[in-house]
């Protein structure tokens, strides 16, 4: 587990390596990032794993909801880090999708009683094996137990309030999987968008697992519907981000999409796309589009 590669690990580079500040493997820790009284994004890596952003919601008598669980080789960290923040036990759990790197820690922090909410696709995918397609590799991902599972699942829009906080779920759409959620902490205004946003890196839709390029158009247009000018975006991997940053993720992806799709159009294969550098003039912020990106666009736009 603690040296599984993760499906972020292979596309997070891509976002290091634009931002020009690749690191060798390191032991597992985690850091802490204020980004409003009482919310928290805690980041960690080690070893092959990058997990993805954990955003934390320090209660005040009602312990501490975490927005995705990261690894279980970082919940110790985790768990380390908050208490320095004084904060108290972890008691509830949301999973913004189903890849480990944004679940696995479910394995300990189910075991001791957090109630877990996710998408009700995202517990199906849990429930069983998976392969996962990040196209210069297929990963595994072996189904949870029982008390790794969501316990409470939605398909459109549900409320949940913890503390002070009012926080919106919503599913717009199959995206960078079948089963994403958008967190949106209404008394905070802050969002946290899992994977279908990442400032730093084109999409990875699984298409092969029920994502799809233009739900990840469909899904970023609704978040920005839902927010304003001032919220706070935590992405799936990351800095913070800003209504602007969103949006001009969805110009470049649309901008992108009608190239594919006219080339598509026309008769295209993905190695003629490919060829074509339809993203050129976005690449040196948004990293190299033949690890995954292209591929991925081009097997769902053409489907």
């Amino acid at each position: 587990m603690g040296t599984r590669p993760s499906v972020t690990a292979l596309f997070v580079f891509t976002c290091m390596t634009a931002a020009g500040a690749q690191e060798p493997p390191r032991e597992a820790s985690a850091t802490t990032e204020q980004v409003k009284p009482g919310l928290y994004v805690l980041r960690s890596a080690g070893g092959t794993q990058v997990a993805g952003n954990v955003l934390a919601v320090i209660g005040d008598d009602s312990g501490v909801l975490v927005i995705d669980s990261g690894y279980p080789q970082f919940v110790p960290k985790y768990r380390e880090v908050l208490g320095a923040l004084h904060g108290g036990p972890i008691t509830h759990v949301i999973n913004t999708h189903w890849h480990d790197d944004h679940s696995e820690g479910n394995k300990l922090f189910g075991a001791d009683g957090a109630l877990i909410v996710a998408h009700t696709n995202a517990r199906e995918m849990l429930m069983h094996d998976n392969k996962i397609n990040v196209v210069r590799t297929v990963l595994d991902q072996p189904a949870f137990p029982p008390a790794a599972l969501p316990v409470v699942t939605f398909d459109d829009r549900i409320e949940l309030y913890f503390g002070n906080e009012r926080l919106e779920l919503v599913h717009a759409s199959p995206a960078h999987t079948a089963g994403d959620v958008a967190v949106i902490l209404r008394t905070s205004n802050v969002v946290h968008t899992g994977d279908v946003f990442l400032p730093a890196a084109y999409p990875f839709a699984d298409v092969d697992n029920g994502g799809d390029f233009d739900g990840v158009i469909t899904f970023c247009r609704d978040i920005l519907a839902r927010i304003d000018r001032d919220t706070i975006i935590v992405p799936g991997h990351g800095a913070t981000a800003t209504y602007n940053d969103l949006a001009s993720y969805i110009e470049m992806l649309e901008d992108v999409r009608g190239r594919i799709i006219e080339l598509i159009d026309g008769g295209a294969t993905l190695a003629q796309v490919v060829a074509a550098q339809p993203t050129k003039e976005y690449d040196a912020k948004y990293g190299n589009p033949t690890t995954y990106f292209l591929d991925r666009a081009y097997k769902s736009l053409k489907q």
